[in-house]
């Protein structure tokens, strides 16, 4: 039996639903879902096997315009994806009518195939799809046109039969087990962040990066302490709140997330520090693994 095996990118801009797409393609819940802009920031690998194929995706940043070190540190991410890709995956929303730089780009590269996923397309009429499916096959006749709704896992399959059917013929990159090349406590500090996202408002969400500091497990308890940095001080005292009542809250809810993730009971201490403008060092963003 011949088997087919390699990397499919998922690309787009900020909120277009890539890491809800990837976590249906996957099965299982790998990178953290906000309605906020921005919440994926590393590349994440998601590993989908079956008995003669495995699709290795990778969830991209959003592509944006860089503001901070670490805005040019996640589009250098997206760059060494498209890279990588023997695949793209490239999600629009049903406003998008235009090519930009990135699409520009996909079309000169030497793809096994070029996906376009219109994404939200349960918002669409019958016929606002069938006009936006002309239209995208008219601008990119190379690229496989496939409207989808990802929150509602609408059109999944044909994406990953797509994927199959294009996919080089190679063994498998990874253990058929495996279901990500990240490791727990990546995904620890991801579950914090994503509820601090979903917590706090305004521009705190932004200015946060969470390390998990140590994770002991232990026969019945995993021991997990995780450390927050925020750019200001001003920040510190909103997320810890008053009499610390935010911060409490915090723990709680990702607490309840850790423990459903790891199967495991999980004490878990938060620790909130300032690291001034840590998203224009150098230094912190190699810390926290912005920079390789």
């Amino acid at each position: 039996m011949k088997h087919k095996a390699g990397f499919v990118s998922i690309l787009g801009k900020p909120n277009v639903g890539k890491s809800t797409l990837m976590n249906a393609l996957i099965g299982e819940r790998l990178a953290v879902i906000t309605n906020k802009a921005q919440t994926t920031r590393h590349r994440i690998k998601g590993i989908l096997s079956g008995d003669d194929f495995q699709i290795v995706f990778s969830d991209t940043p959003g592509i944006l315009k860089p503001y901070y070190k670490m805005h040019k540190a996640m589009m250098a991410q997206v760059d060494e994806a498209i890279e990588d890709a023997d695949i793209v995956i490239y999600m629009i929303d049903p406003e998008t009518r235009e090519l930009d730089a990135t699409l520009q780009q996909l079309t000169k590269k030497k793809l096994h195939k070029l996906i376009i996923a219109i994404n939200k397309i349960d918002t669409c009429s019958q016929a606002e799809t069938e006009s936006l499916l002309l239209h995208w096959q008219q601008m990119l006749p190379q690229a496989e046109i496939i409207p989808i709704s990802s929150l509602h896992q609408f059109n999944t399959k044909s994406v990953i039969n797509t994927i199959v059917d294009n996919l080089p013929e190679h063994p498998a990159y990874y253990p058929k087990d495996e279901l990500t090349d990240r490791t727990y406590r990546f995904f620890v500090s991801e579950i914090i962040r994503g509820k601090i996202l979903n917590l706090y408002q305004k521009e705190v969400p932004y200015s946060v990066e969470v390390v998990v500091d140590e994770f002991k497990e232990e026969p019945e308890i995993t021991r997990i302490r995780a450390l927050i940095f925020v750019a200001r001080e001003s920040q510190r005292i909103i997320l810890i709140g008053h009499k610390g009542n935010m911060i409490k809250k915090l723990g709680i809810e990702a607490r309840k997330e850790i423990e459903s993730f790891l199967q495991q009971k999980v004490y878990l201490e938060l620790t909130v520090k300032v690291d001034k403008d840590w998203r224009d060092s150098e230094q912190a963003l190699k810390r926290f693994g912005y920079i390789i």
